[in-house]
């Protein structure tokens, strides 16, 4: 039985023995297994809270924005009587905003692979000086919070290897140091079985070139990591509906690490901004590098209104910076048919 022969014809990568070693990034591999390289420690001072926290005081709805709003709604509804809308009195009126806090981390991080292309006489550094540390090539970040990936070659460790070499003489032309190779008849190489060494049926690997540039990929990706709370609401309103309204931009702090919210009126918001800041840094410093945080709180309003009308109590609500109304118990409607 012939001895086997190293042949790279059909396979997606030659194996990893095939690439050989560079200081630096002995731990590469080929393909997507070369895995995420830990940052470098930053050398900068720890968040600090903000000198100057915001004034949090939320102004409560005027009585003639929500009577606007109501009449505007009532107009609206063929079925809907106007009397409750028009001569109705605002006995009270309840804030019961919800809020929102996003917090984003945008994030670097760096990996690393072995890859390769046919041959054409692309330049050959490897070796030529020792190769940049993966976190020291320099490569220009997107706009921030946006998602991006770009891959780089690393530069000195690109060199040329041949996929087709005998490998019961390795390419020697000998075996054990003296005796004539039988197998490759001396030259080192083994035709292709497929098309007996015309060049007719090319190789799926080099393409027909017989020899591979061979290099490091550096794979940068940013990333927008984005977290949310949202306060449970005591007004009722469901979330479908809340989510078809825009809110008020309540505070945004953009800084390299974001300190948690203090003093907000709403402990839950509070406790919540405290839980995501400590989780993004514990999930994301390991592995990647932080470029930028930003936090946000967004209010949507929504005031509910108690109004008397024809000595019955009856309520509505009005909510989001559209002022939509929601009146499940208007007083004054009636069955009408379209035709």
């Amino acid at each position: 039985m012939a001895p086997p022969v190293l042949n790279y014809q059909g396979l997606n990568a030659p194996p990893a023995s095939f690439y050989g070693t560079v200081p630096g990034y002995e731990g590469t591999m080929p393909g997507t297994a070369g895995g995420f390289l830990p940052p470098p420690i930053p050398a900068v001072a720890p968040p600090q809270p903000r000198p100057d926290e915001p004034n949090w005081t939320i102004p409560l709805m005027s009585k003639d924005a929500a009577h606007a709003a109501f009449k505007e709604y009532v107009s609206g509804k063929c079925c809907y009587g106007s009397g409750p809308a028009d001569e109705g009195v605002i006995t009270n009126m309840e804030a019961l905003n919800t809020y929102r806090y996003r917090l984003e981390t945008f994030t670097e991080s760096r990996s690393t692979e072995w890859n390769h292309e046919p041959f054409n006489g692309q330049p050959i550094d490897a070796y030529m000086q020792p190769a940049p540390g993966p976190w020291a090539i320099p490569v220009q970040p997107p706009s921030v919070f946006q998602d991006s990936t770009q891959v780089v070659k690393v530069p000195y460790t690109s060199s040329v290897k041949v996929p087709r070499v005998c490998s019961f003489c390795n390419g020697s032309g000998t075996s054990s140091g003296e005796e004539r190779c039988n197998h490759c008849k001396s030259n080192g190489r083994v035709n292709c079985s497929d098309c007996k060494g015309e060049g007719v049926n090319l190789c799926d690997t080099c393409k027909g070139k017989r020899q591979l540039l061979v290099f490091i990929n550096l794979k940068v990706q940013w990333t927008n990591n984005k977290s949310e709370f949202v306060e449970e609401q005591s007004s009722g309103l469901k979330m479908d509906k809340l989510s078809k309204v825009t809110g008020k931009e309540l505070f945004k702090d953009t800084q390299y690490m974001v300190y948690p919210l203090m003093g907000f009126p709403d402990p839950a918001v509070n406790q919540a901004a405290d839980r995501l800041v400590k989780e993004h840094h514990t999930q994301f410093s390991q592995t990647a590098r932080i470029l930028q945080q930003r936090q946000t709180v967004e209010l949507i309003p929504v005031t509910k209104v108690d109004y008397k009308w024809k000595e019955a109590f009856h309520s509505y609500l009005v909510y989001g910076n559209e002022n939509k109304v929601n009146a499940d118990d208007y007083p004054d409607t009636c069955c009408c048919t379209i035709m």
